[in-house]
Formats: structure tokens, C-alpha cells, sequence
């Protein structure tokens, strides 16, 4: 595979790159390039978010019935 090179301003140089067909002549996977993508804008997120803790929020902290034998669901505290 042959291609043109161009300068920064986009104006063809009048030179040519070989390229080997094993590597650059195949059918991208639309899937994995996707995956990729979307890997690259997650580590461009700053990732500062953060959610409160339980003494940080206004109210009670006291748990609304015991973790364990009451029956249902895991609960926290009233907030």
C-alpha cells in the first residue's frame, strides 16, 4: 500500500510512504474501535466527582432497623 505524504498545511509533498498490507490493507473491527474510543474519552475525564458521606449530610444518621434478620433489603440510615 502506498500513500501520499502531506506538510502541515495539507499540501502534498510529491513523496510516498510504503505501507505493509499485513498491517494497514485490513478491515477495521467497528466493534474494538468503538471500545477504544470510548476507553480514550474515559481517561480524559478529571474523575473529581464525589458523592457525600453519611456525616456530611443534614439528619439523622441513625439506621432505620438492624442490617441483619429483619426480612428484607440491606437499609441505611433516614437521609
Amino acid at each position: 500500500m502506498e500513500l501520499a505524504i502531506y506538510n502541515i498545511n495539507g499540501e502534498n509533498t510529491g513523496r510516498k510512504a510504503q505501507l505493509n498490507d499485513n498491517v494497514f490493507a485490513i478491515d477495521a473491527n467497528e466493534h474494538a474501535v468503538y471500545l477504544d474510543v470510548k476507553q480514550f474519552l474515559a481517561n480524559q475525564r478529571q474523575g473529581t466527582h464525589k458523592s457525600k458521606e453519611r456525616s456530611e449530610i443534614s439528619g439523622s444518621t441513625r439506621k432505620l432497623h438492624k442490617q441483619k434478620g429483619g426480612g428484607g433489603a440491606r437499609i441505611g440510615d433516614i437521609n
